[in-house]
C-alpha cells in the first residue's frame, strides 16, 4: 500500500503513478498514462496562468464524465481554484452559481453548455475541451500555445483547490472552500482504509462534479498510482461486462445506483459470477443504505459492501466499514477514519458514549469556515469541532449509526437538495401564495422532492410542477405537489417542514 502523506497538493498526487502506468482509461478509449497526465495539467495550469488565474482564483467547469473533466479539475486546481458545476443545472442555477463563485474563466464542452455560457459574466475567459483520439485532452479558445511550467507560481497547501456549494434550509447555498491539504488528508485516508495500491482500477460512475467522485473514485486511486476507469454516464445495462473487461477491483456509489444493478440480477438479467472475479469490495456513501440492499448486495455481487459516510465540509470521507476482516455492521456508516467523531447536545457539550445527539467531527480534511457566511459559521462551529447536522449514536466499539439528519436537506440518490430552492420556485409562479418544500421517502432515490402550496388563483399540480421544471435541475423537480387550504404552523407562526410533510403526506393514500 503506498502512502500520500508526502504529497502537498493535487499536483503532487499524480507523481504516485508509475509513469508508464495507465492513470486514466476511457471504456472503449484511449489510455492517458500518469507521465502524459502530468504533463497535460501542467499544460493547461500554465495556459490558465497565460491567462492571469492566480490561486485564488476560480474557474468554472461544466463538462460531462471523463478525462476532460479530471483534467480540467486537476489543472484548475493547480493554477487557481476549481469551481466544477452540474451540467443540468437551468439557467437561474448557472446565473447563482456563476455569480457566488465569480470565476474569472469557464472550461466547457464545444457544445452542451450555452446556458451557462450565457449566465457567465462578461470578460470570463473560456476554455473548450475536447479529447483527441491518442487520449490528449486539448483545450482550445483562449492561449493554447502556453508551455507547461508547474514550478511557476502554482498553487500551495494552504491555497483553496475546490470550492463547492452545500445546501441549507433555511438559506441560499454556502460555499465550502476545499484546501489541498485538506483533500490530500482525506486522499490518503481512503487510500488506508481500502488498502488502495497500483493494482487497483476504480470504476468512476459518480459525478465529478461532485466530492463523491472527485475524491473517492479518481483522487484516491490517482494517489495510489491505480486506474480510474471513466466511463460518460453510469449504465447498468453494460455494467458488468465493462467490469470484466478492464479488471475493476472496487467502485463507489450511492444506493439508487447500487439498486438499478439489483434490479437487473432479480430480473434474471444478471451475469455469471466470472464477471465479477476482479472485484475486491464494493463502497456506498453520499445516502443511507438499507441493510435488506446490503445483505442482497452481496448475495448477488459476492464482494463485501462498504457503508461510508462524508460530506462536502469534511473533503468527502468521515467514516467507514472496514474491509474484512474487519467487522461491517449493516445500518451503520463505520468507525471514524482520518478525523475524530463525537456526539453533542444542543448547547456543545460532549456526550458520553451510547448517547444520541448530533454527530460533531473535527480534523485535518474538514474546512475552518465557510466563505463569506458568519452567520453559518457561528452555529456549525463549536469549541474546534464541525456540526454535521445529522443525529446519530457511536457505540460502545465505535461504529457511527446515522439516526436521522437534524438539518431538513432533501437527500436524493445523495444530491442535498435545499427545500428553499424549490420553496422560491413555486412562489414565483403568479398562482401560488405560499410553499413548502421537503422530502418524502422514495424506495430508489432514497429520498424525493414534494411540496404544498396555497393558491391564489387557478393552477394544477401538473402546471406547478412544469413551471419548477423550467427553473430547476431535474433531480429538484417535486414529482407531487400537494395543493391545500393552509399550511400547518406552530403556535408562534413559523412553519417547520417536518409538520408539514406530516400533515399533508399523512392523508395522501399514495403514501
Amino acid at each position: 500500500m503506498r502512502e500520500t502523506t508526502q504529497a502537498a497538493t493535487l499536483f503532487d498526487l499524480l507523481a504516485q503513478g508509475a509513469p508508464a502506468r495507465a492513470a486514466i482509461q476511457v471504456p472503449d478509449g484511449p489510455t492517458i498514462t500518469y507521465a502524459s497526465l502530468r504533463e497535460q495539467v501542467a499544460t493547461l495550469a500554465s495556459q490558465l496562468r497565460s491567462q492571469g488565474i492566480r490561486p485564488g482564483d476560480r474557474v468554472a467547469i461544466v463538462l460531462p464524465n471523463g478525462p476532460e473533466a479530471i483534467i480540467a479539475f486537476l489543472a484548475a486546481a493547480t493554477a487557481g481554484t476549481a469551481a466544477p458545476l452540474n451540467q443540468a443545472y437551468k439557467a437561474d442555477e448557472f446565473q447563482f452559481y456563476l455569480e457566488d463563485t465569480k470565476p474569472k474563466a469557464i472550461i466547457t464542452p464545444p457544445q452542451g453548455a450555452e446556458v451557462a455560457l450565457s449566465m457567465a459574466a462578461p470578460g470570463t475567459v473560456r476554455f473548450i475541451a475536447s479529447l483527441e483520439a491518442g487520449g490528449r485532452v486539448v483545450f482550445g479558445g483562449a492561449n493554447s500555445r502556453a508551455r507547461p511550467n508547474p514550478g511557476s507560481g502554482f498553487a500551495g497547501a494552504d491555497d483553496v483547490a475546490l470550492v463547492l456549494h452545500t445546501s441549507g434550509t433555511t438559506s441560499r447555498p454556502k460555499r465550502v472552500p476545499l484546501r489541498h491539504r485538506n483533500i490530500v488528508a482525506s486522499v490518503s485516508t481512503i487510500v488506508r482504509t481500502y488498502n488502495l495500491t497500483p493494482d487497483d482500477v476504480s470504476l468512476c460512475i459518480m459525478p465529478l462534479f461532485h466530492v463523491h467522485g472527485l475524491v473517492a473514485s479518481t483522487l484516491a486511486t490517482l494517489a495510489s498510482g491505480g486506474t480510474v476507469l471513466v466511463p460518460s454516464r453510469f449504465n447498468p445495462l453494460n455494467f458488468w461486462p465493462g467490469v470484466k473487461k478492464h479488471r475493476v477491483t472496487w467502485y463507489t456509489a450511492v444506493p439508487s445506483m447500487h439498486q438499478a444493478l439489483v434490479a437487473r440480477a432479480r430480473s434474471g438479467s444478471s451475469v455469471d459470477q466470472s464477471l465479477r472475479q476482479s472485484l475486491r469490495f464494493i463502497r456506498s456513501c453520499s445516502s443511507p443504505l438499507s441493510p435488506g440492499l446490503m445483505s442482497e448486495m452481496e448475495a448477488c455481487f459476492s464482494v463485501p459492501v462498504l457503508e461510508a459516510y462524508g460530506m462536502t465540509e469534511a473533503s468527502h470521507q468521515m467514516a467507514s466499514n472496514p474491509l474484512p476482516p474487519g467487522r461491517r455492521v449493516p445500518g451503520s456508516v463505520g468507525v471514524a477514519t482520518g478525523v475524530e467523531i463525537a456526539i453533542m447536545d444542543a448547547v456543545g457539550a460532549l456526550l458520553p458514549g451510547g448517547a444520541q445527539g448530533e454527530v460533531v467531527i473535527q480534523g485535518p480534511n474538514v474546512i475552518s469556515a465557510y466563505e463569506d457566511n458568519p452567520t453559518a459559521n457561528a452555529s456549525s462551529f463549536v469549541n474546534g469541532w464541525f456540526r454535521t447536522g445529522d443525529e446519530g449514536v457511536i457505540s460502545a466499539d465505535g461504529y457511527l449509526s446515522l439516526v436521522g439528519r437534524i438539518k431538513e436537506l432533501i437527500n436524493r440518490s445523495g444530491e442535498k437538495i435545499a427545500p428553499l430552492e424549490i420553496d422560491e420556485a413555486l412562489l414565483s409562479h403568479p398562482a401560488v401564495a405560499e410553499a413548502v418544500a421537503f422530502g418524502v421517502p422514495h424506495a430508489t432515490h432514497g429520498e424525493e422532492a414534494a411540496a404544498a402550496v396555497v393558491l391564489s388563483g387557478q393552477a394544477t399540480e401538473a402546471e406547478l410542477v412544469k413551471h419548477c421544471r423550467e427553473r430547476l435541475a431535474d433531480f429538484k423537480v417535486p414529482r407531487t405537489i400537494y395543493i391545500v387550504t393552509q399550511i400547518p404552523k406552530t403556535a408562534t407562526g413559523k412553519i417547520q417542514r417536518r409538520l408539514v410533510a406530516e400533515a399533508v403526506v399523512g392523508k395522501d393514500p399514495r403514501i
